[in-house]
């Protein structure tokens, strides 16, 4: 049966902080994409006494079709793609908007926390699965400007067909299952309910008394 590959997201989690314990108390910092990915990226960083910061990024969609990425932004970064006849003004109105939420957003979630900067670090980027893996491949190449020494993608379930594109992008790649039939993320867990805001501002919490 598909769905009881992986219990929940904090079991996940503990599996891969397994197959990552050369990184316990090292020189790196464990960056979670939300909501989904803040469970999984909290019992890593627990099991291994690393930080826990989060990967926040939003696409731009196209004035004409808002479902179509265009492009996406991070508060260091935008990378465009696919954007012939929109005008420089639009993008610079997204982006100032799409800031402008990211910026409540870390607020929400960080409080005054600061965010630590992965320069010169090993980065291990998760989420809790990837589909496409299309928006991770952004933020990987967005990640790279900011110089980390190593990027490490860890999730517990991804499709077999997308392991190789990922794999050439990053310095390693950790994952549980990486079955050849894939519906969505959510069909691989017996419990995949929706995380909400408040699980991840107590998550983040718990952990900042730690670090």
């Amino acid at each position: 049966m598909f769905g009881s590959l992986i219990r929940n997201r904090e079991e996940a989690g503990r599996q891969l902080a397994e197959k990552l314990a050369q990184y316990e108390n090292a020189n790196a910092v464990v960056l979670a994409v939300p909501r989904g990915g803040v469970p999984v990226g909290y019992e890593i960083a627990k099991k291994l006494n690393l930080p826990l910061h989060l990967l926040l990024s939003k696409k731009i969609g196209h004035p004409l079709n808002p479902e179509y990425a265009i492009g996406s932004v991070t508060m260091d970064d935008v990378i465009l793609n696919g954007h012939e006849g929109v005008s420089p003004a639009y993008i610079e109105q997204e982006v100032r908007k799409i800031r402008e939420a990211l910026r409540k957003k870390i607020t929400l979630y960080n409080g005054t926390r600061e965010v630590v900067s992965p320069a010169g670090k090993t980065v291990i980027v998760v989420d809790d699965g990837i589909a496409t893996g299309k928006t991770l491949l952004v933020l990987i190449q967005m990640l790279r400007r900011l110089k980390p020494k190593r990027i490490v993608v860890a999730v517990p379930v991804m499709p077999e067909s997308v392991v190789d594109t990922i794999q050439t992008e990053v310095d390693e790649l950790v994952y549980l299952h990486a079955p050849f039939f894939f519906r969505g993320v959510g069909m691989f867990y017996d419990d995949f309910k929706q995380v909400e805001d408040e699980e991840v501002i107590s998550l983040l919490h718990n952990i900042n008394h730690v670090h």
